[in-house]
């Protein structure tokens, strides 16, 4: 079972190559439904749906634990300590009401493992081109979500404006911009020190991720030497190499 399962996680068969685009296209479903029924009322259809994703996700983190050689090592990782957290926030009904938005922190198992990279690097051009785009968009949802949950955990109880998860996202986004409305607003000590947090630390944040998407830190050009393929936009010599560069720019990148 081991062999079969360290095919179809790592091998670079086509079983093992259309498995992994299944995980992919499954975490995408996933966290699509957690979204969404993160601002809608759950019912018993919606809490059945749970207890099955969440099957599905513990199958799938037993499977890596079976092929891990260092399974402590393993269980304490970050990505591991959240899938647990999404496992067990779908299982809990103690949890489900407050900390169900947490279940987005799945998005931290996108485009984190160096197979799936490799495979849709060879595989989706299209993805190879834009992938400093795509993992910045990635980063970005999960930074303003995370913040929404602590939010919501925090004042849901609290602040009669912040009703559901919306409330929480439209109040983070309006912070995060500058933008600040002034229709929600926090009454409470520990609320006001939430969102100062934000205003120092989180809008600094938010604004290089933004930058990422639409000014990417790293540059395509290929090293004549080395082939190294990404550089940064003001080098002058290759880091692999140290050979002479030319890389076209636009401007000052400062």
């Amino acid at each position: 079972m081991r062999e079969r399962l360290q095919r179809l996680y790592y091998g670079d068969d086509k079983s093992g190559r259309w498995f992994r685009y299944f995980l992919l296209i499954f975490d995408l479903v996933t966290i699509s439904y957690f979204i969404i029924s993160s601002l809608l009322h759950e019912g018993q259809t919606g809490r059945i749906l749970d207890y099955l994703i969440a099957l599905v996700l513990a199958a799938d983190y037993g499977a890596r634990m079976v092929l891990e050689k260092k399974r402590l090592r393993y269980a304490f990782r970050f990505s591991s300590l959240t899938d647990l957290i999404v496992i067990l926030s779908l299982l809990s009904p103690l949890l489900v009401e407050n900390l169900a938005f947490l279940r987005v922190v799945r998005m931290l198992r996108l485009m984190r493992s160096y197979h799936m990279l490799k495979t849709l690097r060879g595989e989706v051009p299209w993805f190879k081109r834009n992938e400093q785009i795509i993992q910045s968009s990635i980063n970005l949802v999960i930074f303003i979500f995370v913040i929404t949950a602590v939010v919501y955990v925090l004042e849901a109880r609290q602040n009669p404006a912040i009703n559901n998860y919306f409330d929480a996202l439209y109040f983070t986004v309006a912070t995060l911009t500058t933008t600040g409305y002034g229709d929600i607003t926090m009454s409470d000590s520990l609320g006001r020190m939430v969102t100062i947090v934000i205003m120092v630390f989180g809008v600094g944040l938010f604004l290089r991720l933004v930058q990422t998407i639409f000014r990417p830190i790293k540059v395509e050009y290929k090293c004549p030497s080395c082939g190294l393929s990404r550089h940064d936009p003001d080098a002058v010599h290759c880091k692999h190499c140290g050979v002479v560069l030319n890389i076209p720019t636009e401007g000052d990148w400062g």
